[in-house]
């Protein structure tokens, strides 16, 4: 579970793991731009760690549903199978309202401390639903069998024109602990 760091939010995920991949199922519930959201999100990752299953759902009455389907290889389609061109090279996923995503890139690239990777990924902005190609950088700063530090960086896009940057500590599951300034984590089990 994590909780959000500058207001009220909280999200709970559920996280299994097998030979086959990762299943990920969460809730997320928070204030974005002064007005509550709920959103559910699931998501399936083959044995790389590549995306290939998202979901997510706004739960409110006039809500909307993100459906994407990847092939692995960065090519995506929607949940009618119209493929989207637009995310094309993208294999991981970016959900805005939790920190789980950063998770993706981190299993899926396996940085050792001062290797770096730009990547594009599918971002998908919370409450709203919309959904664009960003890119993305993650480095390496620190690797042990406890788990390490990351720094990432948001590289510059339209709705982000100075990017974002931050120092991630994770877990030995590449878990984030503490996003700062926008999620702690307040219990793992």
């Amino acid at each position: 579970m994590w909780t959000a760091a500058d207001g009220p939010g909280l999200e709970h995920l559920r996280l299994s793991l097998d030979p086959m991949g990762a299943v990920a199922d969460g809730a997320v519930v928070g204030v974005e731009a002064g007005r509550p959201f709920r959103v559910r999100y699931g998501l399936r990752c083959d044995a790389a760690w590549r995306t290939r299953e998202v979901r997510v759902e706004a739960l409110e009455v006039d809500g909307g549903v993100v459906a994407l389907l990847g092939d692995g290889s960065g090519r995506w389609t929607d949940g009618r199978g119209e493929a989207l061109p637009e995310l094309d090279g993208c294999l991981d996923v970016d959900i805005s309202a939790t920190p789980l995503t950063n998770t993706l890139p981190i299993r899926r690239l396996r940085l050792r401390p001062g290797e770096a990777a730009e990547l594009a990924v599918a971002y998908v902005a919370v409450p709203g639903l919309r959904v664009e190609a960003v890119r993305q950088r993650y480095s390496c700063l620190q690797a042990g069998p406890d788990g390490g530090r990351y720094l990432y960086e948001s590289l510059p896009y339209s709705a982000l024109p100075d990017g974002f940057v931050a120092e991630l500590p994770v877990d030995a599951d590449g878990l984030v602990v503490d996003y700062p300034g926008l999620f702690r984590r307040v219990w793992a089990g």
